[in-house]
């Protein structure tokens, strides 16, 4: 598969994990943002190429906190879309302590993940300290405009809400993350803030259809 194919492809899971999910609960999709939280600081370590353009790998998990806050915020409110934020920052601290300590470990002689935690790990703090300012920052700034967003609209027009948010804080997000994490790192800064802003507005744009058919999905709990 091209890496085109298989980021198609890995939106679609991710999304379609997020909207299960949602269907099984509040909670479930507060600890999913909690586990998309410690892999993107992971997988954005990996560097590729999409579309020609420099990427990295943990664009799509990022961009699919945006759909399950914004899930929050459309169904419980915006009380619970901050706290899922508060759940989200707070693990990613737990993940960037713990990685460091871990590599400090003195490794058996017949330990086989030393070197590659190593290679994983280095630039954890780093990465952390630009994911958690930026999420920080652009996650309540996307709460913040959706809520705004639907108050000005009177509910209606949920596509404008869930992309006019996430456009605006993912521009944020991006320039935010990208001069802290990466900066002497890659040679191309601009490029790289510019396009990982087109992915994530890609994935805003796929996860359209997932909020509206979270309209016929809820949870037994938003039932009652």
């Amino acid at each position: 598969m091209t890496n085109e194919v298989l980021f198609i492809l890995m939106t679609l899971v991710i999304l379609t994990f997020v909207l299960v999910a949602f269907r099984l609960g509040k909670n479930w999709l507060i600890g999913l943002i909690a586990a998309l939280a410690v892999l993107m600081n992971i997988f954005v370590i990996k560097g590729m190429y999409l579309f020609g353009l420099a990427a990295t790998g943990g664009n799509v998990l990022y961009a699919s906190i945006f759909l399950s806050t914004d899930l929050l915020s459309e169904h419980y409110g915006k009380k619970q879309a901050n706290l899922a934020v508060r759940v989200g920052f707070f693990v990613s601290i737990f993940f960037l302590i713990t990685s460091q300590l871990i590599i400090k470990f003195v490794p058996a002689d017949y330990d086989i993940a030393q070197e590659a935690m190593i290679t994983l790990f280095t630039l954890a703090p780093r990465i952390v300290f630009g994911s958690l300012t930026a999420y920080i920052i652009s996650q309540h700034l996307d709460i913040w405009s959706f809520e705004k967003i639907k108050k000005m609209t009177k509910g209606k027009h949920l596509w404008l809400r869930n992309n006019g948010s996430t456009m605006t804080s993912q521009l944020i997000d991006s320039i935010i993350f990208t001069l802290i994490a990466f900066w002497g790192v890659y040679p191309n800064l601009l490029q790289l803030i510019l396009f990982t802003y087109l992915i994530k507005i890609i994935v805003a744009a796929i996860d359209t259809p997932f909020i509206y058919l979270s309209k016929y999905l809820k949870p037994k709990e938003l039932e009652q």
